[in-house]
């Protein structure tokens, strides 16, 4: 755990990527299977443990330090693993179980664990190659994977108690999740790819069909056995990425055009008997579209677009505020399948029946597309269409006037290009329509987290009704620069007006020129409004708050 503490400790304060990745590349080259394939899953959010909650910590700290020390601390940190690992005890005190806290497992009435729970704690920590009395990486996670509700307050304390501040920052972080040191999934495999000096293709097709610790992966990285057999595995592909548009002179008789469905890209792989849904990032995501999975039985790879159906638009796409109903969850209900139902618009056709299409030029791909799709449910999937414009300034009036909730843009795509992983110059193009915009008046502010934990970086905006209330249409944290970042947090410390936890209302004074991609109806919001990717484009110290955008203005830009 002390490499992997180091490791955690010197990637925070290295801003430089190329610094990043040789760091990595050194722990990869020096540390011991498993411990450097669980690093490996904790750098990039591939761990789990349930029985270990952020309020599983909060309340354990609860019972080692003073409570309001705590809140205040954590306040002003900004980060829940950063400031329990600062203010635990150095030296083990007493267990004295002061609060009840039903999931985070702590006893009502307190009193010390029981023998059982002892006993169970001392056998989850093997012994550790990091000298008597250490803790491996591999030890934590056993340890973590082995706990339950009811002793992962006592299991914890037992890891915390072996640790100094730092490893007990990186046990939280990985117990947590959100390590936010600037680590990427591609970097990590581009860094595991430099360390063995092999491809980062292979490297990106084995990760996601290799459980963690990645034993079999280190093994092929380091020449001591074959690439392991996929055949039989419904393994992830790299996707294909494009470039912006801008400014680059396209003539369509060499790119195809389509449009850019406002969803979330997937891939959905068949083989070995099984079905799975990837999102962009290699995640697997099955779980969540179950219909999906249960509707594609073909022995095939498809690319393409994961969207829900609306009802106003007679069964074609909704907008994407819908999709987010179905989104990051592990199970779903009936009710969730009835009313939001996922379909796929495919884009692509990687493989099929055990032969590997990457290779070819788009046009052969297509073609083979548009022969393969009927083969498929069409309640859960349908053809991207091809958009139809004589030149380039047609097209460019098409999207223009695409505002439909399901459309964010203009995808171009070269028509002899093969389908390979990552991005290419030249190859496909993305033209995403303008964003619209809106003044917004600054409602409530909150610190971020990380390098902006001291500062007052998210932003809650609203707009006029006509009875001259003002209400909340959205939040953002982007957007401006690092100075206006500095103008910003000074702007709610001077002109505060009242605190609620986290949170401070300020004077409505300042007017905010919003970006957003789309705006959509919401019966989740006061204003009944939800924008689509807010971000902040200017500071409009000149505009007075009563000159801001109404409510009605953003209802007429509703899809």
């Amino acid at each position: 755990m002390k490499a992997f503490a180091a490791l955690i400790d010197r990637l925070i304060y290295t801003r430089s990527r190329n610094s990043k990745l040789a760091l990595i590349v050194d722990y990869l080259r020096h540390t011991p299977d498993p411990d450097r394939g669980w690093a490996l899953a904790a750098l990039t959010e591939a761990l789990d443990f349930p029985a270990v909650k952020a309020g599983t910590v909060r309340a354990l700290l609860a019972t080692r330090v003073d409570e309001e020390l705590f809140r205040l601390s954590r306040h002003f940190v900004g980060d829940t693993a950063e400031t329990a690992a600062l203010l635990w005890p150095e030296k083990p005190l007493p267990f004295r179980g002061r609060v009840g806290v039903g999931a985070a497992g702590l006893e009502q009435g307190g009193g010390p664990p029981p023998a059982a729970t002892k006993e169970r704690n001392s056998q989850v920590s093997p012994p550790s190659p990091e000298g008597k009395g250490g803790l491996s990486v591999s030890g934590a996670v056993a340890t973590l994977s082995a706990a339950t509700r009811s002793d992962a307050p006592a299991v914890l304390t037992g890891l915390l108690d072996r640790l100094d501040a730092d490893g007990r920052y990186a046990l939280l972080k990985m117990a947590l999740g959100g390590m936010r040191v600037g680590v990427s999934a591609r970097l990590a495999k581009q860094a595991f790819a430099q360390a063995f000096d092999v491809g980062i293709d292979d490297v990106e097709e084995l990760w996601h069909a290799i459980p963690p610790p990645y034993e079999a992966l280190f093994a092929w990285g380091e020449g001591r056995a074959a690439r392991p057999d996929l055949a039989d595995v419904a393994f992830f592909r790299p996707f294909m990425l494009a470039h912006p548009l801008e400014g680059e002179s396209i003539d369509l008789a060499d790119y195809a055009a389509e449009w850019k469905w406002d969803g979330i890209r997937v891939q959905i792989a068949h083989g070995g008997g099984e079905t799975r849904i990837y999102s962009r990032g290699g995640e697997e995501i099955s779980a969540a579209f179950p219909e999906l999975v249960g509707a594609f039985d073909q022995d095939a790879v498809i690319d393409g677009e994961l969207l829900v159906r609306g009802e106003v638009q007679g069964g074609e796409a909704a907008s994407f505020n819908a999709l987010q109903q179905r989104l990051g969850r592990k199970t779903v209900t009936k009710k969730m399948l009835a009313d939001f139902p996922a379909f796929v618009r495919v884009y692509d056709l990687l493989a099929v029946d055990g032969e590997d299409l990457r290779g070819l030029p788009w046009t052969g791909r297509r073609r083979q597309l548009e022969a393969f799709v009927p083969r498929l449910a069409a309640s859960h999937f349908d053809l991207s269409p091809l958009i139809e414009a004589a030149d380039f300034a047609e097209l460019a009036a098409l999207r223009a006037g695409a505002r439909d909730a399901a459309i964010e843009g203009v995808m171009l795509k070269r028509r002899d290009a093969p389908y390979v992983a990552g991005r290419r110059a030249g190859l496909w193009y993305k033209w995403k329509r303008d964003p619209l915009t809106a003044d917004c008046v600054m409602m409530y502010a909150q610190r971020g987290n990380g390098r902006r934990a001291s500062f007052y970086s998210d932003y809650t905006f609203g707009c006029w009704s006509e009875a001259g209330e003002l209400l909340p249409v959205g939040k953002a944290y982007s957007g401006f620069t690092d100075d206006e970042l500095k103008w910003l947090d000074k702007f709610v410390r001077t002109n505060t007006v009242d605190r609620f936890g986290p949170v401070r209302e300020v004077e409505k004074t300042l007017v905010l020129e919003v970006a957003f991609d789309s705006i959509h109806a919401s019966k989740r919001h006061k204003s009944g409004l939800a924008m689509r990717f807010p971000r902040i484009s200017r500071i409009r110290r000149d505009k007075p708050a009563e000159e801001a955008d109404r409510i009605a203005t953003l209802q007429a830009m509703v899809t």
